[in-house]
């Protein structure tokens, strides 16, 4: 029989060791799959099993945002324009690679429904929206990156997506909002009760805003799930307004004056539920009134706070998912 020496029998195990280490598998990448309001009362699908084109100009994003049927849109490169382009029913717009969108202006989804909207670059949208959800319902925002800058007025860029006119069902995941002011608003106006009251069933979830000033959302009259997003550096984060019933858990808030409030207008304040969030640098919230809103109509799995940061990093925004 022959006997291992040491030196043998150290090899030996770092052979194991080392054969261990090849079959072990790569840390799984996070599930993509929608999930939130986006997939209560119906489903949004997009243009799934109609017909697939790719555009580079503004006059075929026209046409096919707007044509009859379902349509799976493939932007390829970076489309220059003002104002917004018009995306209706059964569609999905999405870019190709890291670096396809818009600058310039930005997507309005109008008295629409099951639209998905994915993978784009959309930046310094002048005298609009960036993404804009008007009358609709069923609409899914997934890993875009939307910007303006802050080097302008805060009234100079609108939002980086705005819901209004009693829109429901919409999911926004894995986006990067970055470098703007006045970035999600959930609900124009204090005075449209009548039209958004029982409406705006909206998720957040897996965005990071950076270097957003405000409204991250801020919703008035609606339901929100508010789950699993990074903030750094905000003067305001969630905002629940008029009535609204906002459950926010597992975020992390770095650097941000006051991540979570409620605020009364026409002596009506918002509603909030708080949980598992993690506070870094940043100072306290104002919740004027505790919420019903503990849980919600669909599954999801929450993360850990303290993961947002890298994983968010890595796996949001744009070259995330391929068309």
């Amino acid at each position: 029989m022959k006997v291992l020496n040491k030196k043998s029998i150290m090899a030996l195990c770092l052979g194991v060791v080392t054969s261990l280490a090849l079959i072990a598998p790569a840390s799984a990448a996070p599930d993509f799959a929608i999930k939130g309001y986006a997939t209560v009362s119906g489903s949004t699908t997009g243009g799934a099993g109609g017909t697939t084109v790719t555009v580079s100009d503004l006059a075929s994003l026209k046409n096919y945002g707007t044509a009859s049927g379902k349509y799976i849109i493939k932007v390829n490169g970076t489309i220059n324009l003002s104002g917004q382009v018009d995306i209706t029913s059964n569609k999905t717009v999405v870019g190709v690679g890291k670096n396809s969108g818009l600058t310039g202006g930005g997507l309005r989804v109008k008295n629409s429904s099951n639209v998905i909207i994915q993978n784009l670059n959309i930046s310094k949208a002048t005298g609009t929206d960036a993404i804009t959800v008007q009358a609709s319902n069923h609409v899914w925002v997934d890993h875009n990156d939307l910007s303006s800058d802050l080097s302008h007025d805060k009234d100079y860029y609108d939002g980086l997506l705005d819901i209004s006119h009693g829109s429901d069902y919409v999911t926004a995941s894995w986006n990067k909002f970055h470098d703007h002011f006045k970035t999600s608003l959930v609900g124009h106006s204090d005075n449209n009760a009548s039209e958004d009251t029982g409406k705006f069933h909206v998720t957040y979830h897996h965005n990071s805003f950076v270097n957003t000033n405000s409204r991250l959302p801020s919703l008035r009259f609606g339901t929100g799930h508010i789950y699993n997003n990074y903030y750094e550096n905000a003067e305001t984060g969630v905002n629940s307004r008029i009535g609204a019933q906002v459950l926010v858990e597992g975020n992390y808030f770095n650097n941000v004056k006051t991540p979570i409030m409620t605020t009364k207008t026409k002596g009506i304040d918002g509603y909030v539920v708080e949980r598992n969030n993690v506070y870094v640098s940043s100072g306290n919230n104002t919740i004027g009134q505790v919420g019903s809103l503990t849980s919600v109509p669909y599954t999801y799995n929450l993360d850990s706070g303290s993961t947002l940061q890298s994983t968010i990093a890595q796996y949001g925004g744009t070259g995330v998912v391929t068309p």
